[in-house]
């Protein structure tokens, strides 16, 4: 009884930290929300007014039509999908090279290629911009399309420890049936690596959807990034930030994000989770 009793003691104590942590956690997202609902003299109220008094729905419509919302959206639809399909595929395929093949030097070239994920990205900023510039490439997407060919190296790190896992016995099997190493890895490791598929697929979507430095680096006004147009769209006559528009449009702006990952989560959580085990 008295072990029962300590269980439900310790059960009671996890869920209530879990809860209050869900509500730290989840407080700035339920400020931004509340605030693009209020009006613009609500805003500046002392002491601070939580709720709004009316909720102000035509906010979100407002800020749809204040910027080319959609527009810029597209824009950042466009450039996040060829970021994350091309880095997904081909960070799977380096990755498959490292896990299954044999060449000279394979673990430096591994290990120099890990290393550089402790190199900040604001070291390469201005020689990247450099040579897009002379290779005429600036305010296109093709910086995207290039990035995405090169894979991402923590992308190779997951995909690398999750090929090791999978037995050599069906690898074996499929070279003894004629299958190529191309042929091995879309019919035998790709159609298994669907939980560390959708993981990347997520981390680099959201990365490329929420990225400010390289479209505001390389994309003209037009076409540049959902992000970027709302830091400097959202002002009214005198300059300064409508902020019930842009909290309204920053609710909207990470509501895609929170789409994707909430049905991909069970993926999500089972890549990361499988990743590392043989």
């Amino acid at each position: 009884m008295n072990v029962d009793i300590a269980r439900r003691a310790r059960m009671t104590a996890l869920y209530i930290s879990l809860i209050t942590l869900a509500v730290i956690f989840s407080g700035p997202l339920g400020w931004l929300v509340l605030t693009s609902l209020k009006a613009p003299n609500e805003l500046s109220v002392f002491p601070v007014q939580l709720f709004p008094a009316t909720p102000q729905w035509h906010n979100y419509l407002d800020a749809l039509t204040f910027i080319d919302f959609l527009g810029y959206a597209r824009n950042s639809l466009i450039l996040a999908t060829i970021s994350s399909v091309l880095t997904t595929i081909s960070s799977a395929w380096m990755a498959y090279g490292f896990a299954r093949l044999s060449a000279p030097g394979k673990k430096f070239w591994f290990g120099l290629l890990i290393s550089t994920m402790m190199m900040p990205g604001i070291i390469t900023l201005i020689p990247t911009y450099l040579m897009f510039a002379k290779m005429g490439l600036v305010d296109t997407y093709v910086p995207w399309i290039l990035w995405g060919l090169c894979g991402a190296a923590f992308m190779v790190f997951l995909f690398r420890q999750f090929f090791a896992g999978i037995p050599k016995e069906l690898e074996e099997a499929a070279i003894l049936d004629g299958c190529g190493h191309v042929r091995i890895f879309w019919r035998i490791f790709i159609p298994q690596s669907g939980p560390i598929l959708a993981a990347c697929m997520v981390l680099t979507f959201t990365a490329s959807w929420g990225d400010f430095v390289a479209p505001s680096l390389l994309l003209s006004a037009d076409r540049t990034t959902l992000a970027v147009a709302m830091t400097a769209g959202y002002v009214n006559e005198k300059g300064f930030p409508v902020q019930n528009l842009l909290a309204a449009g920053s609710t909207m702006f990470i509501l895609p994000v929170l789409l994707i990952f909430l049905f991909f989560q069970r993926f999500f959580v089972q890549g990361f989770s499988t990743s590392g085990l043989k």
